[in-house]
């Protein structure tokens, strides 16, 4: 099994284990009040995780796949989607500010990368 296919498999497992978490937050924890907040919470939960996966891969960079910087502002981009989804209900500002905030770091990260 390849380097690639490992991240792969290792990704797709991730993923489950978030549905999970997220079906257990709404249902039996009912600490999502909305099944509507599901779908939201699953974005917010898999752009976490591939913040860690651009660490994973900033340290062993594999050639021809996406680099970690690309990794990292994708992940920047489903956390600021699915937060603001997911604090609409609350207010449209909080969804401003959340895209503003990541708007921001995305801003910082790529004026401190190096090359």
């Amino acid at each position: 099994m390849s380097e690639g296919e490992k991240r792969e498999l290792l990704s797709i497992g991730v993923f489950l284990i978030i549905l999970v978490i997220s079906i257990l937050l709404y249902e039996p924890l009912h600490l999502v009040p909305d099944w509507l907040l599901i779908p939201p919470l699953i974005l917010a939960l898999y752009g976490c995780w591939l913040i860690a996966l651009a660490g994973i891969r900033a340290s062993n960079p594999q050639k021809y796949e996406r680099g970690s910087f690309s990794t990292f502002a994708w992940a920047l981009l489903l956390i600021a989607i699915g937060g603001a989804w997911f604090v609409s209900s609350f207010g449209w500002f909080y969804s401003l500010a959340i895209m503003l905030l990541v708007l921001g770091a995305l801003a910082i990260a790529a004026a401190l990368r190096k090359k």
